[in-house]
């Protein structure tokens, strides 16, 4: 099976423009992101719209792609450097291009959802621990996933699903097992065309969470565990955040 794997980049940010080429830990994010994904797949590409992340992209070796400024989402990008890469590829991984500790184990065990033929689109959870504070679930920048019996999604909500009934708040953490999404993606080839071609559905408007588009369209997603968190960056703050934990992991 032939993986592509491509990290889309773009230059304007409402809450941290230029995030791409904010210097962590002595470089460029996207370049750690892709030093990162490099161990996990021979083809990487950088999809982006601006030429200053393509000139520093080629600036460290790496591979871009040029893509449309109009692309509402990453997904819609991934599949347009996907058409531009030669090559034929039987999945392809959507890395978001904030994460620069994302860690080889995600990325392999992403892979592994398609040793089942019928996979069409794969992401990552997370479980919440028992001792996580009531306030890290109710997070709405969170998601959370419920799933079903072969780890296939069921739904992703900002809100606290499921809500037990006749358990205290305070214990829902210690009487069942909450999953946080990992906003990692990868699909089939054929399947990526055709989800870019759906149009935006009420789920997805109501929770502003793109993959419920495709759970209305009738797609199934699985789910690969994880046990490691992520450090997504969307603002000034939290990279001066992971610029502390670069500094702890490498003393």
């Amino acid at each position: 099976m032939k993986f592509l794997a491509i990290i889309p980049a773009r230059y304007a940010s409402t809450r941290f423009p230029a995030k791409p080429l904010a210097v962590l830990g002595g470089k460029p994010m996207i370049q750690r992101v892709y030093e990162q994904v490099l161990g996990a797949f021979e083809d990487v590409y950088v999809a982006t719209d601006d030429e200053r992340i393509e000139n520093v992209v080629l600036g460290f070796g790496g591979k871009v792609v040029m893509t449309s400024s109009l692309h509402q989402s990453g997904t819609d990008r991934c599949y347009e450097a996907y058409t531009k890469v030669p090559g034929n590829y039987d999945v392809v991984v959507n890395i978001q291009g904030d994460e620069p500790f994302i860690q080889l184990s995600q990325l392999e065990t992403i892979k592994e959802c398609f040793t089942d033929s019928s996979v069409q689109i794969a992401t990552l959870v997370k479980p919440f621990a028992a001792e996580d504070d009531i306030e890290m679930l109710e997070n709405p920048n969170s998601p959370k996933v419920i799933v079903d019996k072969n780890m296939n999604a069921l739904y992703f909500s900002r809100s606290v699903i499921p809500y037990q009934r006749n358990v205290t708040k305070q214990e829902w953490l210690k009487h069942h097992i909450y999953y946080k999404h990992i906003g990692l993606y990868a699909y089939r080839s054929d399947v990526l065309k055709e989800i870019t071609t759906l149009a935006q559905s009420s789920l997805e408007l109501a929770e502003s969470l793109e993959q419920l588009r495709w759970l209305e369209n009738g797609y199934k997603i699985k789910t690969g565990i994880t046990h490691v968190e992520t450090i997504g960056i969307d603002t000034p703050e939290d990279l001066q955040r992971a610029e502390l934990f670069l500094n702890q992991i490498t003393e």
